[in-house]
């Protein structure tokens, strides 16, 4: 089953010829989550060949145009390609009042229905969740509003050792009971524990998501033991001045943030139009996380069950 991050664009404000505003598209055990949405993304979701129809839930990080402003030609293209079902939208409260304007002068209306769900800036909050998987918004230190997301896998449930059902004539009805962690007692009152009759799932896995921010180490709190993260870096040290001036963060402090939060990967992105040449952002956060990558815009990064 998938945990898989395509990105859609790594560039920060200002687009340049080989990269693309904010966006990422995340397949999490076939759920697809839209995580920001800058101009061209649906351009980028083509080209990448990720169906339309699968993008159900749409996570805004913050109000600034290089995230949010391909979401009216997404909207758009959705209803022309006649999608009918309900569509999510996570993001500052401010993004309806936007939207509906242009929403209304749409010709002949929307086929589906937009919910818009306000995120909190102020603690972390628990804002999607289904069967299998859930995903929280946390704060960032921006300049304006701005939140991170994470992404898990909801723990599942041990598989039954197939034979040990017959070598302890298990009944159905106890089953369940012995894939949840209980142990069983046989009719002659023998007590096999459960690490015998089950075998263990795999771990969970997790992806976070960390959009335009100062260094800010409450995140590896929060985010602690994360498998992928995606965090910000606009700027290499050399340009700190800019970065502390602007409230985001540098490679440097990218790795930072992954080494306290004891993370499996790193990638980093949303690099200033100012560099052509990603070699030092990797060489100043390798030096402090060695597994990090750069973003690069249709490049897809894994993470396998264990």
């Amino acid at each position: 089953m998938s945990l898989e991050l395509t990105i859609l664009g790594s560039s920060s404000a200002l687009p340049t010829s080989e990269r693309y505003p904010t966006a990422q598209v995340l397949n999490l055990l076939e759920r697809f989550f839209l995580i920001d949405c800058g101009e061209g993304t649906q351009i980028q979701i083509r080209r990448n060949k990720i169906g339309f129809g699968k993008i159900k839930n749409i996570f805004i990080s913050h109000l600034h145009g290089d995230h949010f402003y391909g979401l009216i030609g997404l909207i758009s293209t959705f209803n022309l390609l006649g999608i009918n079902h309900d569509l999510h939208i996570y993001s500052p409260s401010q993004i309806k009042d936007i939207l509906q304007p242009q929403i209304d002068f749409l010709k002949a209306g929307l086929q589906f229905k937009i919910f818009f769900h306000p995120l909190n800036f102020k603690k972390p909050q628990l804002i999607f969740e289904d069967k299998k998987t859930e995903a929280y918004s946390f704060p960032l230190r921006h300049s304006i509003n701005c939140c991170g997301f994470l992404f898990r896998e909801k723990p599942r449930e041990a598989n039954i050792r197939k034979e040990c059902i017959d070598q302890f004539q298990i009944p159905i009805d106890k089953i369940k009971e012995i894939k949840q962690g209980a142990d069983f007692t046989t009719s002659n009152g023998d007590s096999i524990p459960n690490h015998q009759l089950t075998i263990p799932p795999p771990s969970p896995r997790s992806f976070a998501f960390c959009s335009d921010t100062a260094f800010h180490p409450p995140v590896a709190e929060f985010i602690q033991g994360v498998d992928l993260l995606y965090h910000e870096a606009t700027f290499t040290e050399e340009l700190r001045s800019w970065a502390d001036k602007t409230l985001h963060s540098t490679a440097a402090d990218a790795a930072k943030i992954a080494r306290m939060a004891g993370a499996g990967k790193l990638v980093i992105g949303h690099f200033s139009s100012r560099y052509d040449d990603l070699a030092p952002f990797l060489k100043e956060a390798r030096a402090i996380f060695p597994n990090t990558e750069a973003a690069h815009d249709g490049e897809t990064y894994s993470i396998e069950q264990q």
